[in-house]
């Protein structure tokens, strides 16, 4: 049987060393397809270093952030805040795209290339005006053959049925991806890994990763948290080595296995 290839990424990358840790080691071994990074974190410059040894079968992605201050380092919204500004419409597309353009030249200037892709910290990608910004300065910013590909965080398969994935995509998934799609730009087929972050245990993940891999297609992402370790004031620290455990595990591989998936390796999205 023929193995389908779908895009696991780890996201937060840069947000912790720990989190960075489980990437690297995850990466190494063919667990993770992608990993989204946070250039607003004052060490990303330093942990940006360890990601280039493992491009291109990694691809590397830009974490769009508006949300997450990292202990007031920088100046966030925060996710609530983000939301009523950008469906109030009290910054215009302009703004939006100001610091979206920031953010991107912080990650080409660490690690010397475009973007593989693109996402955000919490899904901001996709709010009106910032889903219309990060058009406008993908159009303007890179030739037609080397823009990034783009998060769409529409559920795979009947993935709409649990309440949190179908609210992410009521917030902006279903109306960014139309936009993207109709303007050129590459996004995944379905997405997965939408949860409580309520996994106390790796078996606990695993069931909730069965049911993700039921409904993915060829070419669907699924996203992940991973950390090494728990880091104090990160408000999922306790799920994140969860992940990691699991994501490592042999019963990981037979669930993709028994599903005739595989995890996809190289900086553009699987056909």
């Amino acid at each position: 049987m023929t193995e389908r290839a779908i895009v696991l990424c780890a996201d937060d990358y840069a947000l912790h060393p720990l989190i960075d840790q489980a990437v690297i080691q995850l990466a190494g071994k063919g667990r993770l397809s992608a990993t989204s990074c946070m250039t607003t974190s004052p060490r990303w410059a330093t942990a940006a270093h360890d990601l280039k040894p493992l491009r291109p079968h990694l691809a590397v992605g830009l974490h769009f952030n508006l949300t997450e201050s990292h202990g007031g380092v920088y100046q966030a919204l925060g996710l609530k805040q983000a939301i009523v500004q950008t469906y109030t419409r009290r910054w215009r597309v302009a703004q939006w795209q100001a610091v979206l353009r920031q953010q991107l030249d912080a990650f080409e200037a660490a690690m010397g290339t475009a973007p593989d892709f693109i996402d955000g910290h919490q899904h901001v990608h996709q709010l009106p005006g910032v889903r219309q910004a990060l058009l406008a300065e993908l159009s303007t910013r890179y030739g037609a053959h080397e823009r990034p590909w783009v998060r769409s965080t529409v559920p795979a398969g009947q993935l709409w049925r649990a309440s949190k994935a179908l609210i992410i995509a009521l917030l902006g998934g279903f109306a960014a991806t139309r936009l993207w799609q109709q303007a050129g730009l590459r996004t995944n087929c379905g997405f997965a890994g939408v949860y409580g972050f309520d996994a106390p245990t790796p078996q606990d993940y695993g069931a909730h990763m069965q049911a993700w891999l039921a409904q993915v297609q060829p070419g669907s992402l699924l996203m992940c948290h991973p950390a090494a370790g728990v880091m104090p004031n990160d408000a999922i620290a306790a799920q994140r080595p969860v992940e990691c455990a699991y994501l490592l595990s042999d019963a990981f591989v037979q669930a993709l296995q028994a599903r005739g998936l595989r995890v996809h390796q190289g900086a553009q999205l699987p056909t």
